[in-house]
């Protein structure tokens, strides 16, 4: 082994250089300790079922505020560039707006999953190897650890607040809720689909059985394609999609 797993990992893989990317994509079914404080390795750790408690209630309120803010007819777009030709927003439209957010989701989701959790770490920056372990070389390198399937509240607190504020600068404020929302909706709907590919057991033939097929894939055979984890669709425009063939093979 090229680390000491008695030791927390974090601190090690830095020094792996050129080794590293090899070494990550070759996963190994044991549990993996990340810090030395027993405190801090707690916090890095979280159950799929509070991701469903913390964030559930906040989405159920949130749709609330901005259907009732909708209802009040003082939402208008455009109305910052124009009020002559400025288009009312109806509550009618929250459940469009709601679905608009799931799906700018669903391509950020992709996005982060390519671009971020993905990327290469160049051999000689001990810093980028590190984080990158953090966020997702962990995740591939120990992928049934089931402790680090899902994100903790507290930094997808973090996140979540950049994403809102975000949104409230470049829309009226109801209008970027009720869009982060959606999203909001959008991220407890992939943790705990990503937590079921890993260790559920959906029947054969179903749209979940497909997903799960197409995410084991991506952490034992394709990790360079197959990014999309609630759904395949930015595979398709992005070019990542895993190759049919390789399905067709086993059957």
């Amino acid at each position: 082994d090229l680390v000491d797993w008695r030791k927390p990992l974090l601190w090690q893989v830095g020094y792996l250089g050129e080794k590293y990317d090899e070494w990550v994509h070759q996963p190994v079914d044991r549990p993996i300790r990340l810090f030395h404080s027993d405190f801090v390795e707690a916090l890095s750790k979280t159950a799929w079922y509070v991701v469903f408690l913390v964030w559930t209630p906040v989405v159920l309120y949130l749709s609330w505020v901005s259907y009732t803010a909708l209802a009040q007819g003082n939402t208008r777009l455009f109305s910052s560039f124009t009020t002559e030709y400025s288009i009312p927003v109806h509550k009618y439209y929250f459940p469009f707006i709601f679905l608009l957010g799931m799906f700018l989701w669903s391509l950020l989701e992709y996005l982060i999953h390519r671009f971020v959790f993905h990327m290469k770490p160049p051999a000689s920056n001990y810093y980028l190897i590190t984080l990158h372990f953090l966020l997702h070389g962990q995740h591939h390198k120990s992928p049934f650890d089931s402790s680090r399937l899902v994100f903790p509240p507290v930094p997808a607190a973090l996140v979540i607040a950049f994403f809102y504020g975000v949104l409230q600068l470049l829309l009226p404020e109801v209008l970027g809720l009720s869009v982060f929302v959606g999203g909001l909706c959008g991220y407890v709907v992939y943790d705990m689909m990503h937590y079921y590919l890993h260790y559920g057991s959906p029947k054969e033939g179903t749209y979940l059985y497909g997903l799960k097929a197409y995410h084991v894939k991506h952490h034992f055979e394709h990790q360079k394609s197959g990014f999309g984890i609630t759904t395949r669709f930015w595979d398709h425009p992005f070019r990542t999609l895993i190759p049919e063939e390789t399905f067709e093979k086993e059957d």
